[in-house]
């Protein structure tokens, strides 16, 4: 692209119309885009938001100034791109858009729920420390592990006497349960793009704690004032597109990141060494109950949870399973559950072709997902990226037995043929060999369950959880420095008392 181009004259093309599509379309709104791209033969030559599809070779003819990636593919979409002779400096990443937009673009209204005003509003006369205020800030409101983490979280601070504010670049279902709680919600679209130092309303907090991958450009211009608690979920995976400009940009002054496991903490040490970085596991809550399903004696339920998309490997489970002699296959229940109206998902269908006992459930909500754990013999996290499944967390607390992919941070935490099992990741055959030990020690799988179970407390449960990060947020309160680098002199003086560490 030229660097001449005014941002109201860039002519773009947008590579990707799923989730991220739909999360970041309207920065566009009132631009020149040319066309969308997308690889589904389905959606190709048809119009979405009244943007013709094109294939990606079609798009790339028209006269376009930059390629915007709108989805976390972007090692193998840019390579595509670059294959069609596109120049690496006409792609970007949904990332980067920042450059593209002038500060009267970045200006949208943001959406203040019932009390959230009441809490951000400074109060004449208060310092920070004498009305302890902690701001969680989330990518979303779906009802994803990252979110559904800083949910938890939000419940255990304000359980403890702390001023909480749940803020989120996008709405969703999350939202209710929030209010319902009477906990502050704000929808802020402009956390998309925005630095910081550009975001008014959250200067009157103690405290801030953001989600995920998705702020290093926000934390790249910040008040370093404020203590800010960095909680990264992500594998290595979700660092491409990532410029490292940016987070060059990132100050470690009174920031803490902190990891869910060993995936997100390798990813810190090779993109981000100089960060102060440890460990907060996620805390799910106990959900089991004494009214429990029978499982039928006579089947081995197997039970996969998630987005069905390649990182998640659906399709080395669904191998797997056609590999185990079909008499053994008969006599066994294949549960896919998630999104699939994917063109992965497309893929998957297509090989599950004859085998009768793989069920695809779709989208299903919390009742019905903790319902089929319940009911599973077997939870397979067959990814191969995943930082820490909530779903094998959430088996666990069940008493199910769990197989995993190595390079889940779970894996980690396994005793293999102990308390779970642990397999290569994108190896059918290993896979299978365990699903079919699995069928013929059945009677095995209930104390397999039975440690996994102690796992889960150890590791994942809430009262572990809320020990962690409220002596989290109380080291960082601690730590508050005035605007000249000393000491404030900061107390603890909320409700929790001595329970905060």
């Amino acid at each position: 692209m030229n660097k001449k181009t005014k941002p109201e004259n860039i002519k773009f093309l947008i590579f990707g119309t799923g989730d991220y599509y739909e999360r970041y379309k309207k920065w566009f709104t009132g631009k020149t885009v040319l066309a969308l791209l997308d690889n589904s033969p389905q959606k190709q030559h048809r119009r979405l938001d009244g943007r013709r599809v094109l294939p990606p070779e079609e798009g790339v003819r028209l006269p376009f100034d930059v390629v915007v990636i709108l989805s976390f593919y972007v090692a193998p979409m840019r390579e595509q791109l670059l294959d069609l002779g596109v120049s690496g400096d006409r792609i970007c990443h949904f990332y980067g858009l920042r450059r593209f937009f002038s500060a009267e673009d970045m200006v949208r209204p943001v959406w203040y729920g019932p009390g959230a005003l009441e809490m951000i509003k400074p109060e004449a006369g208060l310092l920070p420390q004498e009305r302890v205020k902690v701001l969680l800030l989330s990518q979303d409101l779906t009802l994803g592990g990252p979110s559904i983490a800083l949910f938890h979280g939000a419940l255990v601070l304000k359980d403890h006497g702390y001023d909480v504010v749940y803020a989120s670049m996008t709405d969703g279902v999350l939202k209710t349960a929030l209010e319902e709680r009477n906990i502050p919600v704000v929808i802020d679209e402009n956390l998309q793009l925005a630095v910081m130092a550009e975001t008014e309303w959250i200067s009157g907090f103690s405290v801030i704690i953001c989600n995920t991958l998705n702020f290093h450009v926000f934390l790249s211009e910040r008040d370093t004032g404020i203590p800010v608690i960095w909680w990264l979920h992500d594998a290595r995976f979700f660092y491409d597109g990532a410029e490292p400009g940016i987070f060059r940009g990132i100050s470690g002054r009174n920031l803490k990141a902190v990891s869910v496991g060993p995936v997100p903490a390798a990813a810190i040490r090779e993109f981000l060494p100089w960060l102060d970085c440890g460990e907060l596991l996620y805390g799910v809550s106990d959900e089991r109950t004494e009214n429990r399903e029978l499982k039928d004696p006579a089947k081995t339920r197997f039970v996969t949870i998630g987005f069905l998309e390649d990182i998640k490997g659906q399709d080395i489970l669904v191998k797997a399973f056609r590999k185990l002699p079909e008499h053994v296959r008969h006599g066994c229940e294949c549960f896919l559950v998630g999104h699939d109206g994917t063109l992965f998902g497309e893929q998957v269908h297509r090989e599950c072709a004859g085998m009768e006992e793989v069920v695809f459930t779709g989208t299903v909500d919390r009742k019905t997902i903790h319902r089929l754990l319940e009911t599973a013999d077997v939870l397979v996290c067959p990814s191969r990226q995943d930082a820490m499944p909530t779903v094998a967390a959430e088996a666990m607390m069940h008493g199910v037995a769990c197989i995993v992919s190595d390079v889940t941070g779970t894996a980690a935490y396994i005793q293999d043929g102990t308390d779970g099992f642990v397999v290569p990741s994108g190896d059918d055959n290993a896979l299978a060999a365990r699903m079919l030990w699995c069928v013929e020690h059945k009677t095995q799988l209930e104390d397999i369950g039975k440690r996994a179970r102690r796992l889960y407390e150890k590791h994942f449960s809430m009262p572990v959880f809320e020990k962690r990060l409220l002596g989290l947020v109380r080291e960082m309160c601690l730590k508050m420095q005035t605007a000249d680098g000393s000491d404030s002199g900061f107390v603890q003086k909320t409700g929790g008392g001595t329970d905060h560490g």
